[in-house]
């Protein structure tokens, strides 16, 4: 499972311009069931990623197609994470 932190580096305009077709990645990744939790940072500097893919370069190639990596909108940090506990009702996350 990954962790991924995006943090933008340009105007929240630009962010703007591109945020329909971000929502409509993400909701795409969602279907496809590689992304578990999404959201933005607060205040709005970025956001996190919660995926869960078979490697690291299956993400890769995954967030190679979000708008924001291909216009060049935000850098991205990933943490690759082995969970071993989770809340009741979110089991189905442990690997």
């Amino acid at each position: 499972m990954f962790i991924v932190s995006l943090t933008y580096i340009c105007d929240l305009n630009e962010i703007d311009r591109f945020l329909d077709e971000h929502v409509a990645y993400l909701k795409e990744e969602y279907a496809l069931g590689h992304f578990l939790i999404s959201g933005r940072n607060n205040p709005r500097t970025g956001g996190i990623i919660l995926a869960k893919t078979e490697s690291r370069e299956e993400l890769d190639a995954i967030l190679a197609k979000d708008p924001f990596h291909r216009e060049k909108l935000a850098k991205y940090d990933i943490q690759e994470f082995i969970p071993t506990m989770a809340a009741a009702g979110l089991e189905s996350m442990l690997e």
